[in-house]
Order: structure tokens, then C-alpha cells, then sequence
């Protein structure tokens, strides 16, 4: 029988913007338009006698992660704080980050986000109103 060659790359249907779930406070935020987190072993060659590396050295672990809002996810989340409970406030919560292709589910989860400064900044000519949030964590579970 004749091998059918297919026209789809080897991974299949790719990853992207609208195969991502940002779950945070226990819902699906939908008005989200940047995201991104990223972790770091601080690590460092270890030099001795001669000329190459004797060891490697390992300091801190450091987790970071950013988001962009639209106005109306800042305000979905701070309608369900108490009045007067600023969004810094906000016990810490895990945020689980799904991508969905071929199939599949990948999950990233980014533990104990809290929000450290909130803003609004609008110009001229704007469409929308997003605003970055800055947020602290304390690490992050690849691949759950």
C-alpha cells in the first residue's frame, strides 16, 4: 500500500494564542492579552587551577511571571473583593495555565501569585484600556 504523505508538519496543529486558558481566582479570565512566566537556577562555572571549570556553582531559584489585563478583567476581580479590599490585598492564589493542540492538554501551574502594584494608563486614540499587573511567585510546576 502507498505511504500517505501528509501536508501537516510533524507536531500537527501548533500551540497559540487561542489554544491558552489563564485560570485564576477559580475562573477562566477571558480578558487577557499577554501572558508570560519563566523560571531561573542561578548558576556559575567554578574556576580553579588551570584553564577549565572545576564545578558549577548554584544559587537562587527565581520565578517571574507578567500579565496584561483589559480594564474589564481588573475590574471582574476586584467586584468579587469586599468593598474597600485593594486587589494587593488578595490572598495568594495558584494560576493554571492550559494549552490545548492535537488533542492534548498541557499544564503549567504558577503557585502562590499575588499582585504587587495595579495601575490604569489611557491615551488618545485607545480602543481598549489594558493594563500590566505586576505580580510576585513563588515557583512554578512545568508540565502537570
Amino acid at each position: 500500500m502507498a505511504e500517505v504523505k501528509s501536508l501537516i508538519n510533524a507536531f500537527g496543529r501548533m500551540a497559540g494564542w487561542n489554544s491558552v486558558t489563564l485560570n485564576i481566582y477559580g475562573r477562566d479570565a477571558e480578558g487577557i492579552s499577554e501572558l508570560g512566566y519563566d523560571d531561573t537556577v542561578e548558576k556559575e562555572l567554578v574556576k580553579g587551577a588551570g584553564r577549565m571549570p572545576i564545578g558549577v556553582a548554584e544559587g537562587d531559584y527565581i520565578a517571574k511571571m507578567t500579565l496584561k489585563l483589559y480594564q474589564e478583567e481588573v475590574i471582574a476581580i476586584m467586584d468579587s473583593l469586599p468593598a474597600g479590599t485593594r486587589i494587593q490585598d488578595i490572598a495568594p492564589t495558584d494560576v493554571i495555565v492550559q494549552y490545548v493542540y492535537n488533542s492534548r492538554i498541557h499544564k503549567d501551574i504558577i503557585r502562590n501569585v499575588e499582585f504587587t502594584k495595579i495601575g490604569r494608563t489611557v491615551k488618545k486614540g485607545d480602543k481598549t484600556v489594558e493594563q500590566t499587573v505586576e505580580v510576585i511567585c513563588t515557583h512554578i510546576d512545568w508540565n502537570q
